[in-house]
């Protein structure tokens, strides 16, 4: 039996990301958030989420994406990785489907403006669709985490 992933799916503009769906912890609405000096541009700040103090990135602004106003569908999608919680602001995040694993193929170097290394693959769904998903590890890559580290309460 083929195994299949279950995945969130959200975008960032007109494309479609994917993370799976056990890496993710809860998808919040935007919130305040509080901004951090001397960080990364794409390190928005932190928020406090149940008494959590996790560090929001903005994706489009680390994949150098073009940064859009904030709108009823924005969602901070927090992830959890290496025993650290962190939360993407993404545009809308709506779905969550299942992908068979030989589906996903091998990234081409840039989808989307968004650097190879980022991803961990490109998934072809029934509909035709192609959905971006993401590697976790890479986005939070070692160097910027521990940034990130320092920044969490």
């Amino acid at each position: 039996m083929e195994e299949e992933l279950k995945v969130i799916v959200f975008k960032l503009g007109s494309e479609e990301y994917g993370i799976e769906v056990d890496k993710v912890q809860t998808i919040e609405r935007m919130m305040p958030i509080t901004r951090v000096p001397k960080t990364l541009s794409f390190v928005k700040g932190v928020i406090n989420l149940r008494g959590v103090v996790i560090p929001v990135i903005d994706l489009r602004g680390r994949f150098s994406l073009p940064e859009t106003e904030y709108t009823d569908q924005t969602r901070i999608v927090i992830v959890g990785v290496d025993d650290m919680q962190v939360g993407f602001i993404v545009d809308s995040a709506n779905d969550v489907i299942d992908i068979k694993s030989s589906a996903i193929d091998s990234p081409p170097e840039v989808v989307g403006g968004v650097k190879a290394r980022y991803l961990r693959g490109v998934a072809k769904l029934e509909d035709s669709r192609l959905l971006i998903m993401l590697n976790l590890n890479e986005v939070l890559n070692k160097s910027e985490i521990v940034q990130l580290e320092s920044v969490e309460g």
